[in-house]
């Protein structure tokens, strides 16, 4: 189980071994506060991990932990959950810098670590859960770097689905609503992130798309996620369903709203889908060029 430090992965790492499992979890940090607080309150059973997904070192020690520790029973379940997002902004505005560490922790990272893992789950014929989001499957405002990566997390997980079924591996993945979890909901992480992005802007995309604009999409950013949900039971619920269920579900939607987000992706004309997620998530407004007050100064001068 990935991504353990805080949000689902911590909360699922300890709703797992209350039902009696014995888990391996990693986290970024053992001394984190949220490593500390599973030590304190899970069994013995669970095993912490250190392990950061841009580190093919790290991986391969984790597989050798687990292959150590599994060979004779193989391993039932993988649990891709960690996940990584620092940039809330137009893909023209984030660096391909950005893209790229994304990349690394929401896909290469999560496929390291499944294909590493694979013989263990097949000699046990067990299940792959992974968390991906709904903004790999719609471009929601200012989130493509995100986006991106977990479009290709959701597409190479439908990929081994297909593959697998003759070994017997059952392959689900989670896409959760909106909620509480790690920094997301940190204003001041969110507003480093914001000064840290406008002081990396080449000059002619500042004065194109205006500070005001990037402080603007931030604002809006920092507004949806306060009202995030905190309990995270059901997305809990699902990677648990995942894991356990008979016949699992290919795809599981924790989360209010994502019923009507997806009957409009699917159904309604592009135009609709892009005004429903201005309105719902953020909705930009006119880069600093394209705006009157703009054009006449620049007539002036």
């Amino acid at each position: 189980l990935s991504g353990c430090d805080s949000g689902f992965g911590q909360a699922t790492a300890r709703h797992l071994d209350i039902m009696g499992f014995r888990v391996f979890a990693s986290v970024l940090d053992l001394q984190s506060p949220g490593a500390q607080e599973l030590r304190q309150s899970c069994s013995s059973r669970l095993t912490l991990l250190q392990m950061d997904l841009t580190k093919t070192e790290d991986i391969q020690r984790v597989l050798q932990h687990i292959q150590a520790h599994t060979n004779s029973t193989g391993l039932w379940g993988l649990v891709n959950n960690a996940g990584f997002n620092d940039t809330i902004a137009d893909a023209e505005l984030s660096p391909l810098g950005k893209f790229r560490t994304c990349m690394e922790v929401n896909f290469f990272g999560s496929l390291e670590l499944t294909k590493g893992l694979l013989p263990l789950l097949r000699s046990a014929g067990g299940r792959i859960v992974t968390v991906s989001s709904p903004a790999g499957d719609m471009p929601f405002p200012c989130l493509a770097a995100y986006g991106a990566s977990k479009a290709a997390l959701s597409l190479v997980m439908d990929t081994f689905r297909s593959e697998l079924q003759p070994w017997g591996i059952k392959v689900s993945l989670i896409l959760p609503g909106y909620y509480k979890t790690g920094t997301t909901c940190d204003p001041a992480f969110w507003n480093l992130h914001k000064q840290q992005l406008l002081a990396s802007l080449p000059q002619e995309l500042l004065q194109a798309y205006g500070e005001d604009y990037v402080e603007e999409i931030n604002q809006q950013f920092i507004q949806f996620m306060k009202v995030a949900v905190e309990d995270l039971s059901a997305v809990v619920n699902s990677i648990t369903e995942g894991l356990l269920a008979a016949n699992p579900a290919v795809r599981y939607y924790p989360g209010q709203g994502l019923g009507i987000m997806y009957f409009i992706h699917r159904y309604l004309p592009y135009f609709v889908r892009d005004l429903f997620l201005k309105g719902f998530f953020i909705n930009p407004k006119l880069p600093r060029a394209l705006r009157r007050e703009h054009h006449k100064d620049v007539k002036k001068a």
